[in-house]
């Protein structure tokens, strides 16, 4: 999970781990905090592989930094991520946003169109947090439940917002 945000930052510009971490928490939110213990053996997995090259660098006291900077191999790995999404990077909301953060990234218009088309089928299918006896979704105006009602509301209003930007995306990119 942590390295598509590793490959798309450091595709923009040489980072040390601490300004990588601090980037993938703000874009992550408080939804999914990073810990050390989970980005740094990512970070030495993408090394091994090849992805990642490091080298030292001054740090602002007296220690040096590992700054680490993204190869030919890391590149080629974070396109084919982008290109190839996996299912739940389209279905959870907050790694789609991680997806789209890197978008961008993807020289092809077709290719960044086919990743929103993705995401705007996966949105137009009927989906609810609840559903009935007949395991039809239940819509927002059914639930007697102040507290569910209000989340298939919301969910409803984000859900519109966002295929509606999906849509506006798609037309701009002629696709």
């Amino acid at each position: 999970m942590l390295e598509l945000p590793i490959l798309g930052f450091l595709c923009e510009r040489p980072l040390h781990g601490y300004e990588l971490k601090e980037r993938i928490e703000a874009l992550s939110g408080h939804v999914r905090p990073v810990s050390d213990g989970a980005l740094y053996p990512a970070i030495t997995r993408l090394l091994k592989a090849g992805r990642l090259d490091e080298h030292a660098a001054p740090g602002t006291r007296a220690a040096q930094r590992r700054v680490l900077t993204l190869t030919d191999a890391g590149r080629a790995d974070l396109l084919d991520r982008l290109r190839r999404p996996k299912e739940i990077e389209i279905s959870d909301h907050t790694r789609f946003n991680t997806l789209l953060a890197f978008l961008r990234h993807l020289p092809d218009p077709a290719e960044q169109a086919a990743v929103l088309r993705r995401r705007l089928d996966f949105l137009e299918t009927p989906a609810s947090f609840f559903y009935d006896a007949e395991k039809r979704p239940v819509r927002a105006e059914e639930p007697d439940d102040l507290f569910r009602r209000g989340m298939l509301q919301v969910a409803r209003a984000t859900g519109r917002a966002e295929r509606a930007w999906l849509r506006e995306a798609l037309t701009a990119l002629g696709g």
